[in-house]
């Protein structure tokens, strides 16, 4: 789907979550518009940005003409390194996520449920899938944040009352952006925390299959 679309466009997702990060933040970012987080200008916020591949501490994707094959992000784009960036083997990049160390893992999803389960590994009448690092991200990273767009190319919400896709995780989705706005799992339903421009309340609930609270 093109980034044209309606509300906010998919820089736009990304900077919202990436305004949630705090000063010191060790984030992930998994493959899609997550990628975009590390674009966003946060300010004197130190944030480390972690991927998967072994790049630690990597920043805004390279500008054409200026990209270094050597260095990518989870999606295979080439970025840029900040002071202090280190590329690590493959297994030490695991061992900082299974250890814990992780402050937030930025993921793409299909469905997100209003108790925080969510699903991204396997679309229905699909076999096999890939659910690779996100299982260890969603079980191991202190917080899960998530960037989707509202409606399914069929307009199907995905903002759901409970995941009929095979879940990732269960219950570890505290933020999700889309381009109708921010939203939080409350358990039951979602606490609407911003609008974006152009979207009305109105058709936010319509294509919302839980409970909206304003």
């Amino acid at each position: 789907m093109s980034d044209a679309v309606k509300g906010w466009n998919r820089q736009q997702m990304a900077d919202q979550i990436a305004r949630e990060f705090q000063d010191g933040w060790i984030v992930n970012l998994g493959v899609g518009m997550p990628t975009l987080c590390s674009n966003t200008d946060i300010g004197d916020r130190h944030i480390i940005y972690h991927s998967e591949n072994g790049v630690i501490g990597y920043g805004p994707i390279a500008p054409a003409g200026q990209e270094d094959l050597n260095l990518v992000n989870a999606g295979g784009q080439n970025v840029t390194l900040n002071p202090g960036a280190a590329v690590v083997h493959h297994a030490d990049s695991f061992a900082i996520i299974r250890g814990g160390r992780i402050d937030v893992t930025v993921l793409g999803a299909y469905e997100v449920a209003e108790n925080g389960d969510f699903a991204n590994w396997r679309l229905a009448g699909t076999k096999g899938g890939g659910i690779g690092g996100a299982m260890d991200l969603a079980a191991c990273a202190k917080r899960v944040f998530v960037i989707m767009e509202h409606l399914t190319r069929d307009g199907r919400p995905r903002l759901v009352r409970r995941c009929v896709l095979p879940v990732t995780a269960r219950g570890v989705v505290t933020l999700v952006a889309t381009n109708y706005g921010l939203f939080e799992p409350a358990g039951e339903g979602f606490r609407l925390r911003e609008l974006a421009a152009g979207i009305a309340v109105d058709e936010v609930r319509s294509g919302t299959s839980a409970t909206l609270v304003i």
